[in-house]
């Protein structure tokens, strides 16, 4: 590495693991640009928060050897940049090389595969029918009135603890879904940048076959933003779970009723966490205004059905939380989010967004701004809550994420 160099993390996923008892750290790059693993040791984490493009290896290596109070070999240090180096870890011409010949091969792809087939769920359609049917099996599809709304609201997290709530909501939109001649799905961008409004050409593949996309209105939404902004994070759309996971039950009721799939729209949608800092407000922004009247425009007249992939509160210790959830603690939850779903029902998007921010995300709700973007698309609604559930997220049952389904009409 160059000794002027100052080299900087890229953004990742910080995993624990041990190993012969000693805690490790799993650097996970959300993008995959290679195949390399870096697992770094305990003693040895602290090194990485000076890579932040403002030092030099040597002045790194200085201030690290001060910080844990002695001297060890710039060797050490210069070996550990290398490695990330050579992993595509750090926000350099080599990641960033990386990145452009992966976006390159995801768009020269026919369509965008499915990321979680085999993992998450069956690639094989029947295996797949067969499993949504089991999640249903306990809930009548049949006992309620045929639903033509406009949004709905499902959960993004997987099948395997998500699967009845899951199964109950897209049930019940069966008719609105097999109604509507567009489909737009805004899902959390997890590894997004703030506030980022993410948009791709690919349509989605499915163990159905393959969910046509709308090209025209995507090139609308992108000239409304600017095509560098909506395509910048476009990448992530390769591995993120949120649409997804919607996805594969929007083509599992077009498959139920042996019908073609309408266009589907996937937008990722980044954080608020930005707002919330700073203490401005999310109609000050200049550029999701002009994606949502964009949207307004390109979509007026047509049957649309906006879905929010979206998985709610996330709490406990695995989450960085220093209590358990006990009983009382589900149960004051549960009080929360369930006047978080009223005020989403009621197509409230300011309310959404103030019971969120006056806590300042707390609960840390992983469908802030899905739903803030869903509920100002849709304007004043009514609604009903079709399921609500608490899922266990740690061995303990100690720690738990919130998911529900909503009908918005």
């Amino acid at each position: 590495m160059n000794p002027t160099e100052k080299p900087r993390l890229r953004g990742l996923d910080f995993q624990p693991v041990f190993h012969q008892g000693q805690q490790m750290w799993y650097l996970r790059d959300p993008l995959s640009l290679t195949s390399r693993q870096i697992v770094v040791p305990g003693p040895l984490a602290r090194l990485l928060s000076y890579l932040d493009g403002a030092r030099t290896p040597s002045q790194i290596h200085h201030d690290f050897c001060q910080a844990i109070g002695e001297s060890i070999d710039f060797a050490i240090i210069s070996d550990a940049l290398q490695q990330l180096d050579a992993a595509c870890l750090l926000d350099n011409a080599r990641a960033r090389q990386a990145q452009a010949d992966q976006l390159a091969a995801y768009r020269a792809q026919p369509q965008r595969p499915p990321a979680l087939a085999e993992l998450s769920y069956p690639a094989e359609a029947q295996a797949l029918t067969r499993l949504f049917a089991s999640y249903g099996r306990r809930h009548n599809p049949n006992s309620r009135t045929a639903w033509h709304g406009r949004g709905l609201i499902s959960p993004h997290i997987d099948y395997q603890r998500g699967g009845p709530v899951y199964a109950q909501v897209w049930q019940a939109a069966a008719a609105a879904v097999h109604a509507a001649d567009l489909v737009i799905i805004f899902g959390t961008d997890h590894y997004g940048g703030l506030g980022t409004l993410t948009l791709t050409h690919q349509p989605y593949a499915t163990p159905y076959g393959v969910l046509p996309t709308d090209s025209a209105l995507i090139d609308a939404l992108a000239a409304a933003i600017g095509p560098d902004a909506a395509f910048a994070d476009e990448l992530n759309h390769r591995h993120e779970h949120s649409v997804e996971l919607s996805a594969v039950w929007l083509h599992h009721i077009y498959h139920q009723a042996g019908l073609a799939p309408k266009p589907m729209i996937p937008i990722l949608v980044g954080s608020f966490q930005h707002f919330l800092e700073n203490g401005r407000h999310p109609t000050d922004d200049a550029r999701l205004t002009a994606f949502l009247e964009a949207l307004r425009r390109a979509t007026a007249g047509r049957r649309v059905l906006a879905v929010a992939s979206v998985d709610l509160a996330h709490v406990g210790p695995n989450f960085g939380d220093p209590f358990h959830m006990d009983s009382r603690r589900r149960a004051a939850l549960q009080v929360e989010d369930d006047a978080l779903m009223q005020t989403a029902l009621q197509g409230d998007a300011a309310g959404w967004y103030a019971r969120i921010a006056g806590v300042q995300d707390r609960n840390r709700i992983c469908g802030f701004s899905p739903v803030y973007l869903l509920l100002r698309y849709l304007g004043p609604t009514t609604g009903h809550k079709i399921a609500y559930d608490q899922c266990p997220a740690d061995p303990q049952n100690d720690s738990l994420v919130s998911i529900c389904g909503l009908l918005l009409t």
